[in-house]
This record gives structure tokens, C-alpha cells and sequence, in this order.
């Protein structure tokens, strides 16, 4: 196994030894933390045979893993990174006639795997690549969570290690690798681009209590819209513990962002003494949760929620759970067909599940079919007062996709027009098409609206009785909703900035009026003006549901 002294690797190496299938080789390119390990894991595992020897991934040849006499090749020492001889030991594992796994959460490494599927075949060995936490143990829980299901719907992924957990050089060198640079992302039903480290939220994970969680590059963001091409959104995010290492280092990415750094990788060192001066703080409690919305068996909403929790140190096992199960394919069966592959689909979650329980791992699920929709809620006995088509846009279940056509008014206050361009709001337009995404997101709903190609979005949330806020990035509204037979309007009652309440008085203008035509289409005008400014923007038009939305 390369990497065996490593953060990830050491734990697999024991793994691999506690199960007593094989004698374990620890390979790395530095002879004495090789040997170092290798000592210590023969200490731990009396009766197991333990070898060490000098290897190095970029430089392996099939002549060297033929001399070492294995069952298999592990490859855990990472970074991952697509290139030139990104896949060298995979590739010296084929002309070896050996089975070969690795650790890798790289996007582009992972998509780049299956360029070695032919020569696989043609030698009758099984690759796999991406046996970690993402995607090999993410798409086992989507598989066990949505067996039987008609539609999957919106599918969100984090991961989120304790601050006391042990991190290396490479683990450092992969985030940094992202942070801040363009990512390609599936959310409302099409591909856009955000920075790595953005899309900042703060979420519950059940058993580790509220953490930062910003969007990490993993191959799940190809993997998972093509699993699953009825998805509006499948979005994997990842966080640290400690909020200000978190929220530092997305100030850190910055520079990145405004392309003054092309990448903050080469400080990866300075970053991981950082990281060391403060692990002491914190605590060493991590965790994962997948949560996935769309329609069970019986074509009824429901969301599911898979939820682990690493105590004492323990969650740097999990991203070797997979490729110990693959191990004890290789000597145990039932065997790999040849190929290469990501790991999606090659081991069960029981399988996993297996692996967590010696160490202090506990995974819980929840199933849950979603209440009364936001408005609903917030309206009681008022949203049957409104009319059909207006009921129908607030009650999107496990999401709605709209599509119509409006016409954009903005002001032309130049303050108007820095608000607008921070906001992110459509141009001024005679007339667009316009399409609307709502997806469910706890106990709100998320709003990405675009006007021929320009999106913006919002979420929306409770706000107790007869009220609802809407939230863009820091700055949240809250409207007063006044439900009529002939329609729903809306008024601005509050605002706020973060938690920091703000004077109404001070508050924009915003005013809402939902409709329905003569042709019976659901129709909208919104105009929203600035305090001693004047008009911001309004958009005003129609509305009907889409194809893509899921059968009611």
C-alpha cells in the first residue's frame, strides 16, 4: 500500500491488518517514515506479517509491483490531481496483471480514470478509483436511501472533520487546490459556475450541533447529476469546526476569486503550521450527512437524511472504509469484472457499515415526508382562499420548475445600479424568457430565478404568523402576506442585516402582487425602490409549470 504512513493510509494499513486476509506491505518514498510505520503497525498487529519498502506513485513500474509479490495495489497517498502521470501507478498495476484501488476525491482525477478502462479489459484486471468518503460511501447512501424511489430531486452532500483530527500536507494541498477557483456546479436544474469555498452556509448536522460549510470540488458533482438526470441541484460542500479557520480561509480565497492568485496551493505548508498552532482547540467529533428530497414508490414527496458521526478521533477512518471493503473482495470474492471505474456501486452500504463497526462510528437515518408547504404554513387558513395557480407555485413538495416570459425595469440611480449588480439582477429587458427553480431546503424553500441566462436567487423562510423572509446572501426581508380571493400580496415588514436587525424606516420599498390571467397562468409583478434613491428594479409577467417538474 503507497501512502502507508500517511494520515488515511496508517489507518487503512491497520484496518487491513485487524482483518487478517493478508500480510500488508507499506510502501512510501521516504525510507525511514516507511519503515516507521511498518514498525509501529507490526507492533499493533502481532502474527501479522508486516513488510516496508521504498516506493514512490509517480515513479512505479509494473516490474516493481511484480517483485513485491501482491494480491493488490492501494493507493493512498494522494494529492490526487489530474496531469500528466496522474494515474502512473494504475497504469504499472495493469502491465503487473494486480487489482489496484485508491483513495482519490479529486474531481478531474476521477473523471479521468476511465481512459484506463480498455487496457484494464484487455489485461483482466479491475481498476478503482475514488474508494473514499466521495464518492465510493456518498453514492452507497444515496443507493441505500433511495431504493425504490420514482424520482430523486435535489441531493445535498458535507462532510465536516473535528479540528483535533490529524491532517497531512496532501489533505492540505487538495482544498487549497479549489479554494477560490471556478467550480462547476449542478443547482436549479442547469450548470453554473461558483468559486470553491463559496456557497457559505451554516447548517444543524445532527449530533455535532451548528458548522460553516462552503462548496468543495469533488467527483460527486459530475457523478451525481448523471446518476441521477432528474436532479435539480447536487451540491457537495465540506467545512472545518472552528468558524474562524472556515471563514478565514474563504477570506483567503479571496485574492483567488479576483484572479490575483491563481491558487493559494503553493501556501499549503503555511496553511497546514497554521492549522497545527490551533489544534488544540475544537474538538475531535466529525461527521457526514447526505439529505436527498424526491418522490418514494408511491409517488409521494419525501426527504432522507443519512447522518454519521465520528467520535474520539475516529473520522479519519472513514474515507478508507471503501477500499477496505474492495480488499477483502480482492482475497474473499465475489471478484471485480475488469475495467477501470469510479467506485459507485461496487460496495453496499452494509458493507461499509461492516467496516465502521470497530471503531466509535454511529450512522443514523431519517425519513421524512415534508409538511404543509412554507406558505402554507405561514397563511393557515388563507391559502385556500387564494387561487389554484397561485396555490400551485407555493406548493412546489420536493421542487417545481416554472417557465415564462417578463419584462425587467431597472433604476437608473447609480447607487441603483451598484445595488442591482451586487444583487446580481436581471437587465433591463422589453421582454425574456424567464424560468424559476423552486427547491426545498429545510423549512424553507430556495428560489433561482432566470432571466434569459441572467439567475439570481433567494431563500425563503418562516417568519412566523401570516409572514415569510427572504434572504439574499446576508440581507433578509420580511414581507407581510396578504392572501385574497383574487390573489396574494406582499409588503415589506423588516429587515436585517445578518443578525443585526435595521431600522424600517431605512427598509426598501418592496412590493409584490401574484395573480392569475384570463388564460389562467399564474402572473407576477414585483418592484422594489430604494430609500432616497428611487427604483431599484421590476419585473412583471407569466408563469406556467414546466416539463421538468415532477408529476403531481
Amino acid at each position: 500500500m503507497v501512502g502507508g504512513a500517511g494520515v488515511f493510509g496508517s489507518r487503512l494499513a491497520r484496518g487491513l491488518a485487524a482483518s487478517g486476509l493478508c500480510a500488508v506491505v507499506v510502501a512510501g518514498r521516504d525510507r525511514a517514515r516507511t519503515e516507521g510505520a511498518a514498525g509501529a503497525l507490526a507492533r499493533a498487529a502481532p502474527g501479522v506479517p508486516v513488510e516496508a519498502t521504498v516506493l514512490d506513485a509517480a515513479t512505479a513500474t509494473p516490474a516493481m509491483l511484480r517483485d513485491l509479490d501482491l494480491a493488490g495495489v492501494i493507493d493512498a497517498a494522494g494529492p490526487y490531481h489530474a496531469g500528466e502521470g496522474a494515474h502512473r501507478l494504475a497504469r504499472a498495476a495493469i502491465g503487473a496483471g494486480l487489482p489496484y484501488c485508491d483513495l482519490a476525491d479529486g474531481r478531474a482525477y476521477v473523471a479521468g480514470f476511465s481512459a484506463l478502462d480498455a487496457a484494464a479489459r484487455e489485461a483482466g484486471v479491475s481498476l478503482v478509483t475514488g474508494a473514499s468518503t466521495t464518492p465510493a460511501l456518498s453514492n452507497a447512501v444515496l443507493d441505500h436511501l433511495t431504493r425504490g424511489w420514482r424520482r430523486v430531486e435535489t441531493i445535498e452532500a458535507a462532510i465536516s472533520p473535528g479540528n483535533r483530527a490529524p491532517r497531512g500536507l496532501a489533505v492540505m494541498r487538495s482544498i487549497l487546490s479549489y479554494a477560490g477557483r471556478p467550480v462547476r456546479v449542478w443547482r436549479a436544474g442547469a450548470w453554473e459556475t461558483r468559486p470553491g469555498w463559496g456557497l457559505t452556509t451554516r447548517e444543524a448536522i445532527p449530533g455535532l450541533g451548528r458548522r460553516w460549510l462552503s462548496l468543495c470540488e469533488t467527483p460527486d458533482l459530475d457523478i451525481l447529476p448523471a446518476r441521477f438526470p432528474d436532479a435539480t441541484a447536487a451540491v457537495f460542500r465540506a467545512g472545518l469546526e472552528l468558524p474562524g479557520l472556515h471563514l478565514g480561509l474563504w477570506l483567503a480565497s479571496l485574492p483567488v476569486r479576483a484572479r490575483l492568485l491563481p491558487s493559494l496551493e503553493p501556501f499549503a505548508r503555511l496553511f497546514l503550521r497554521l492549522a497545527v498552532v490551533v489544534e488544540g482547540l475544537g474538538s475531535d467529533r466529525g461527521g457526514m450527512m447526505v439529505r436527498v428530497s424526491g418522490l418514494d414508490g408511491d409517488g409521494r414527496p419525501v426527504t432522507a437524511t443519512w447522518t454519521l458521526v465520528a467520535e474520539a478521533g475516529d473520522g479519519p477512518v472513514v474515507p478508507t472504509l471503501a477500499a477496505l471493503a474492495l480488499a477483502r473482495r480482492w482475497l474473499a470474492g465475489p471478484p471485480l469484472a475488469p475495467g477501470a471505474r469510479a467506485c459507485v456501486g461496487l460496495v453496499d452500504l452494509d458493507a461499509l457499515a461492516a467496516e465502521m463497526a470497530p471503531h466509535r462510528i454511529r450512522a443514523t437515518i431519517r425519513r421524512d415526508a415534508p409538511g404543509s408547504p412554507l406558505f402554507g404554513r405561514a397563511l393557515g387558513p388563507g391559502f385556500a382562499v387564494l387561487p389554484e395557480a397561485v396555490r400551485a407555485v407555493h406548493r412546489p413538495g420536493t421542487g417545481l420548475v416554472l417557465g415564462g416570459r417578463a419584462g425587467v425595469v431597472r433604476g437608473r440611480h447609480p447607487v441603483s445600479r451598484l445595488v442591482g449588480r451586487l444583487l446580481g439582477l436581471p437587465p433591463a429587458s422589453a421582454e425574456v424568457p424567464v424560468r424559476v427553480t423552486i427547491a426545498p431546503e429545510g423549512e424553507g424553500e430556495v428560489w433561482t430565478r432566470d432571466f434569459a441566462g441572467r439567475r439570481f436567487r433567494s431563500r425563503m423562510g418562516p417568519a412566523g404568523e401570516g409572514a415569510v423572509e427572504e434572504r439574499f446572501g446576508p440581507l433578509a426581508l420580511r414581507f407581510r402576506l396578504e392572501p385574497g380571493r383574487d390573489g396574494l400580496g406582499m409588503t415589506i415588514a423588516g429587515w436585517r442585516l445578518g443578525r443585526l436587525p435595521l431600522p424600517v424606516a431605512l427598509a426598501p420599498a418592496a412590493r409584490a402582487r401574484e395573480s392569475v390571467d384570463a388564460a389562467g397562468r399564474f402572473r407576477f409583478d414585483v418592484a422594489v425602490d430604494l430609500p432616497l434613491v428611487g427604483p431599484l428594479v421590476q419585473y412583471r409577467g407569466w408563469l406556467a409549470a414546466s416539463e421538468e417538474s415532477p408529476p403531481r
